[in-house]
């Protein structure tokens, strides 16, 4: 029932509300002009829905809890547009999964959402996705969904197999356009990210009209990184901010390490990063790979390195070229030529840096499993750091 309760509640939340502030409200620079929302929902037609599961606390118990967890829908087209889009993917390390990758290199084209959930859940939200399809009406012989994932099993029971095919309907049902919720929310709700609380980000950049006026949109993922690397804007915020490391409160028989409780801290860089990149701009699928692949120099900027035990995959799309899938006739598409597409790399690295940095920024902290707490990035602190480097973007007066 308690369960059901957290369901029903998220369906009726507004998701665009925004609790905390996003990284330029604190000062932080980047580079780029983002568009008016400084989301992904910038890329027209473009939508998102989440469902986030908070239930329990204390001892870990299998099958109880606690639990961290949820899931994420992206909408290429809006939740209504079964037309596919022409697509493209790539991995930096491959200690994940996203599902569909296959056909989606074979064929060119990503048709349905990109789901996000927990490592142990794509399974379930896999075949979620297909029924979700039919009872909706969309007609295919068969359907190979986009579901990718990321580790919470720090903060969350994720050996006990949560997420259901009702939390999945639930982020499909209540994708929208606007503002996207950030940080503790959908599949991010349980992620660390260069051990802050970590979760989910977004950002844009909207090119200028002399290079095309087009619009790219990132959204991550993000549960990756170490603490001692993270660079923000050129500063190193790790080295600044090297306490409030992810710590396991003092409950009896339950610490790291076993024994009689005590405070002890978790192990290092554990993680993955997943990252959806959507444009507006009339590209390929071998220009779109191209550009999936320029999403890790923005996870570089930070001081990511796409270490072994992650998983960095990320997946591109275009929503130009409407009905390019179409198969009863010839059809004309348009492209952008190679000479044009470095404006695009520059936009998809800038906003994957800042989507990356607004996933820390607006998540809070989070105690889960054993009494793992898992502290937010401390806001004033990451201003200090930035003024002391000169760095911080003072608010105009």
């Amino acid at each position: 029932m308690l369960r059901t309760v957290v369901l029903l509640s998220l369906l009726s939340a507004p998701l665009g509300a925004q609790a905390r502030p996003r990284a330029r409200d604190l000062g932080v620079p980047f580079d780029g002009t983002p568009g008016p929302l400084n989301a992904i929902t910038d890329v027209a037609g473009v939508t998102v829905g989440h469902s986030t599961i908070i239930t329990g606390q204390g001892p870990l118990v299998v099958g109880q809890g606690p639990v961290r967890t949820g899931v994420t829908a992206i909408f290429p087209r809006g939740a209504t547009n079964g037309d596919p889009v022409f697509g493209g993917w790539f991995t930096l390390n491959g200690n994940g999964e996203m599902t569909g990758t296959t056909w989606l290199e074979e064929s060119g084209f990503l048709a349905g959402p990109v789901m996000i959930t927990n490592t142990h859940s794509v399974g379930v939200v896999r075949d979620a996705v297909i029924e979700w399809l039919v009872r909706k009406g969309f007609e295919f012989d068969w359907s190979l969904p986009i579901v990718a994932e990321t580790w919470d099993g720090a903060l969350n029971d994720i050996n006990g197999f949560h997420v259901t095919k009702a939390h999945a309907f639930a982020a499909l049902d209540s994708a929208r356009g606007g503002p996207v919720a950030e940080g503790n929310v959908g599949g991010g709700t349980g992620m660390i990210c260069n051990q802050f609380k970590g979760g989910i980000g977004t950002a844009s950049r909207r090119l200028p009209a002399d290079r095309g006026g087009y619009t790219v949109g990132v959204l991550v993922q993000c549960n990756y990184g170490s603490r001692a690397r993270l660079s923000i804007a050129g500063v190193p915020v790790g080295q600044e901010i090297s306490d409030l490391l992810p710590c396991y409160d003092s409950i009896p028989g339950v610490a790291r390490g076993g024994g009689g409780g005590g405070r002890r801290c978790a192990d290092g860089e554990k993680g993955s990063i997943i990252i959806v990149v959507a444009t507006d701009a009339p590209l390929l699928p071998h220009q779109l790979k191209r550009i999936a692949k320029r999403a890790a120099l923005g996870v570089g900027r930070l001081g990511g390195t796409g270490g072994n035990p992650s998983g960095d995959i990320f997946v591109a799309f275009s929503t130009a070229n409407p009905g390019a899938a179409k198969p009863d006739a010839n059809m004309t598409v348009t492209m952008l030529p190679n000479e044009r597409i470095d404006p695009l790399f520059a936009a998809t690295i800038q906003a994957t840096e800042e989507a990356i940095v607004n996933a820390m920024v607006a998540a809070e902290t989070m105690t889960g499993v054993n009494g793992l707490r898992v502290y937010a990035l401390p806001h004033d602190r990451l201003r200090a750091a930035l003024r002391k480097y000169n760095r911080l973007v003072e608010p105009r007066r």
